[in-house]
């Protein structure tokens, strides 16, 4: 047993950092604004993430083609933006009886630093006049999810049938509707 209690000297946080980035400015840098950690994925590579091009890391927020982009601060407790869209399954369109995300309505999810949920959204049509039932609906669903939600309602891309999900588009036709069928303009 030792006779000094003071513990020597391990590696500080620093270290940890400079060795995954493997430049000692960067890890600086890092250091003075953590957040520019995701920018930098396991192999110390910087531009890691969505605007680059999908690259398929874990926790990028990168999605393939036709998914909803997903932003999320994933801490223990904390809803993602998974948990969220999969929340909106429960969000029924009342006209068409499908949920928002089959028919392809929800843009994008992103869950800010304080817990609170930014949907980025759209209608079939600018002219709905169901916009208020819809967020009600969103504001039922997400209680106890997320701290506070906002939808940013959004007209661009337009909305067409090709959003629809292959899930949406077997609800749709067990209602009837074939969509395959329909006129393409």
């Amino acid at each position: 047993m030792s006779d000094n209690l003071v513990p020597g000297p391990q590696a500080t946080i620093f270290d940890a950092v400079n060795s995954v980035v493997n430049d000692e400015q960067a890890a600086q840098a890092i250091m003075a604004n953590p957040s520019l950690a995701k920018d930098v994925d396991a192999n110390g590579v910087r531009g890691h993430g969505k605007d680059d091009g999908c690259c398929g890391g874990q926790g990028c927020g990168c999605q393939g083609d036709g998914e909803i982009p997903l932003k999320a601060v994933d801490e223990i407790g904390r809803a993602t933006a998974a948990d969220v869209r999969e929340a909106l399954h429960q969000v029924i369109d009342p006209e068409l009886g499908i949920d928002v995300v089959d028919l392809g309505l929800v843009y994008g999810i992103e869950i800010d630093e304080l817990g609170r949920a930014i949907i980025t959204m759209t209608l079939t049509t600018p002219a709905c006049p169901l916009t208020d039932l819809i967020e009600d609906e969103c504001a039922s669903t997400l209680a106890g999810l997320v701290e506070e939600f906002r939808i940013d309602w959004t007209w661009t891309p337009r909305w067409s049938v090709e959003k629809i999900t292959p899930e949406g588009r077997e609800q749709l036709a067990a209602l009837g509707f074939n969509l395959d069928s329909m006129p393409t303009y």
